[in-house]
């Protein structure tokens, strides 16, 4: 456990650098890590432990360039989304929103190469219930993966803060986040000494991060600050893409195959408990072949299925869907290793 500390430590002393300087992202940068570390469920934990600490360092460095207008309607609004989100993680598997965090991140390349005049096109406020929207999203997302950071640094960019408003609105906005969120994690049990451990590690690498970064933004310009910005929340998340999309196939066993003949073109996926087929024959069409269960069916549909039942050995449904025709069943029963096909 030392060792894994140490490394977690190094590693999110450099995170922390690379978000005090496009203004967020430790969180996104670190999920991955802690991935591999912990169960998924106690990430948020661990990272919320660490960004709380990170947050009030921020604000003690930097407390005198907080926009107080962006904090007052972002906070009242988020404080409930972070209830339902931080509640909802027993039920929500995170994974599959930490997936759709990564598409919103990498939507953002096009920015990357923006040219300088129109990347500087700022100052259009955002109407008062964009900001209300913005902080219960912000709530919401955080509230299940612990992280937002990167994800909302384009509307900060884009409402026209300065570097170090940024920095200092962002942990201002965020650091109540982080306190309700720890008491309702710790109240669900969802944390472990490894987790709290991990945690403490990151809180004293924001420390440090915090307190050395006033002496580096004074020598970035505000338009090479927003292109590491951008950078940034592009590479946080085709790298959060790469460890999540890897988990989902894994425990939900995902799997895709290609089983065609030179007449007919056929590939299926599982999905969980979900077989679904695509399949191309020359004169027929295109066809989605679902797998269905028996009581999905209707009611003759599920009388048939009941009287092969008595006969077969297994009796396997899917539900066929062909272009411009109406749907139909396909059942395929075994006995004795032997299938047979049936059409209803």
């Amino acid at each position: 456990m030392i060792l894994k500390i140490v490394l977690l430590f190094a590693g999110t002393i450099l995170a922390f650098w690379i978000s005090a300087i496009c203004g967020g992202g430790a969180s996104l940068i670190l999920i991955p890590i802690l991935n591999l570390l912990l169960p998924t469920s106690l990430v948020p934990f661990s990272l919320t432990v660490g960004t709380f600490t990170s947050s009030a360092s921020r604000i003690a460095v930097f407390k005198k360039h907080i926009n107080w207008k962006i904090f007052l309607w972002f906070v009242p609004f988020s404080i409930p989304a972070v209830l339902l989100g931080a509640y909802l993680i027993k039920y929500v598997n995170p994974n599959y929103l930490q997936m759709i965090v990564a598409f919103f991140l990498i939507a953002n390349l096009p920015q990357l190469f923006a040219s300088k005049n129109k990347a500087e096109e700022t100052g259009k406020e955002y109407p008062k219930s964009a900001l209300a929207l913005i902080g219960f999203s912000a709530g919401f997302i955080s509230g299940i993966t612990g992280a937002v950071g990167l994800l909302f640094n384009r509307f900060y960019l884009r409402f026209g803060l300065k570097k170090e408003e940024i920095v200092a609105t962002r942990a201002a906005n965020e650091i109540f986040l982080h306190l309700i969120k720890l008491i309702i994690y710790i109240s669900l049990g969802l944390y472990s000494n490894m987790a709290l451990w991990l945690g403490i590690a990151i809180a004293v690498a924001a420390i440090i991060s915090s307190y050395t970064v006033k002496y580096i933004l004074p020598h970035l310009s505000e338009n090479l600050f927003k292109k590491i910005g951008y950078a940034a929340m592009v590479i946080s998340g085709i790298t959060l893409l790469g460890g999540t999309s890897g988990k989902i196939i894994k425990q939900d066993q995902i799997s895709i195959n290609n089983s065609s003949t030179p007449n007919i073109k056929i590939y299926s996926m599982s999905w969980r408990n979900t077989h679904m087929e695509l399949e191309y024959k020359a004169g027929k069409g295109l066809e989605l072949e679902k797998s269905v269960h028996p009581e999905e069916l209707s009611g003759n549909l599920q009388e048939k299925y009941h009287s092969l039942m008595e006969y077969y050995d297994k009796v396997h449904v899917e539900k066929v869907y062909t272009l411009g025709k109406k749907s139909s069943h396909e059942f395929y029963c075994y006995k004795n290793n032997v299938l047979t096909k049936l059409k209803a």
